[in-house]
């Protein structure tokens, strides 16, 4: 190259799924047959009126010019009432609402947004890698926060309490959880929302599991009294609607945050294609019947996942929720690296190592439940072999 790297791209990795992918299409174009459960694709389609709202508007000659930046009302207007009708939370459509290319491009909004070089901000021991990734991007320091694996995961608020200082700005957290599929409680955002004001620094909320194989009611940060000055959420139709090549998600929370956002994110894209949005609006309204069928068919998958891990003499927590399973190695396997290698090699079987999502993952892996069952028993019967 004529000039150097900027330094943030010498300290970024590439994305661990990117690499494994990679090879993974090696070994198919190879001829071999790999079982990818590794990866939360949804394999299933959205709903009809989904891609019906898309076909129509991109018949009309008007549909393919730059868009708002806020996106166009009826999303807006959409998310609003979605929220309202699944969290019981009231959003206003006009300043409390602003729609995304997908929620992982909120992570970096925000983060550009809010955080300087030097910053702090806490990250779950064990979580999404681009809440670790996008802060180091823009130079903040990442303060990893404990999970109590005892507890359910839940975060360890008493060593938290120290290792806020006067840097300290943002703090991630996601429920239902990934990757441990810990489900979200009302006490756990309570005492998140109460460490926020105590410590003034912003909660930054990333929730898009909650509609999948949740055992109890779906709940937002924002229901919870006093969340809005303290607290955004993020949200995403990637998992919920099976939209995720579509790239649609939000970010929800008081007037101030999102006018803040909105400053950086105005800078970087051009608005969501309409026909997307008009799309999103429409798949929003899918009924409940629409996402009960999407939850038995991933429970229909639940138990050819479970086997394939007792195959493994693997152990795992049965109250998970979202679409995969997380599960602990037996002392017999001697690390989860070297078993990926052998899965993906010697069976063509690709699962996630647990160390990807933190250390604390080190003697963990994660199975996807985005494939049918008869392909799963597969992968059971490969293991088998």
């Amino acid at each position: 190259m004529i000039i150097s790297l900027a330094q943030r791209a010498t300290q970024a990795q590439e994305y661990y799924f990117s690499v494994k992918l990679a090879e993974v299409r090696k070994l198919i174009s190879a001829g071999h047959d790999v079982i990818n459960m590794g990866i939360g694709n949804p394999d299933q389609s959205p709903s009809e009126a989904t891609i019906e709202a898309l076909h129509r508007s991109a018949l009309q000659a008007g549909s393919h010019g730059y868009q708002s930046y806020k996106g166009i009302p009826a999303l807006r207007q959409g998310i609003a009432q979605w929220y309202q009708r699944i969290y019981g939370v009231t959003l206003d459509p006009e300043t409390e609402i602003l729609p995304l290319i997908g929620s992982k491009e909120g992570i970096t909004h925000i983060s550009m947004t809010f955080l300087d070089a030097g910053d702090e901000v806490l990250v779950p021991e064990l979580g999404y890698p681009a809440y670790r990734a996008v802060s180091q991007m823009v130079g903040a320091k990442v303060i990893e926060y404990p999970l109590l694996e005892d507890q359910g995961w839940q975060p360890d608020w008493e060593i938290m309490h120290s290792q806020v200082g006067p840097q300290t700005k943002l703090l991630w957290l996601n429920y239902p959880h990934m990757p441990t599929g810990a489900p979200a409680t009302h006490e756990l955002f309570e005492n998140a929302v109460r460490f926020a004001h105590q410590h003034k620094i912003l909660l930054c909320h990333d929730n898009p599991y909650s509609l999948i194989l949740n055992q109890k009611p779906p709940i937002s940060l924002l229901s919870i009294e006093g969340a809005k000055e303290v607290a955004i959420e993020l949200n995403s139709m990637s998992k919920s609607h099976n939209m995720a090549g579509w790239r649609v998600g939000w970010l929800s929370g008081a007037k101030a945050y999102i006018d803040a956002i909105l400053t950086i994110k105005s800078n970087v894209d051009s608005g969501m294609f309409l026909g997307i949005q008009q799309a999103a609006a429409a798949a929003l309204q899918n009924t409940d019947q629409w996402h009960q069928a999407q939850n038995e068919l991933y429970r229909s998958r639940l138990d050819a996942a479970k086997a394939f891990l007792d195959a493994l003499n693997c152990t795992y927590d049965e109250s998970q929720e979202g679409m995969f399973l997380w599960a602990k190695l037996p002392e017999t396997i001697a690390s989860a690296e070297q078993l990926v290698d052998d899965l993906l090699y010697q069976k063509y079987i690709f699962i996630a190592p647990g160390f990807i999502f933190g250390p604390k993952g080190q003697r963990y892996i994660r199975l996807s439940l985005c494939m049918s069952a008869e392909r799963i028993w597969q992968a059971v019967q490969r293991l088998k072999a």
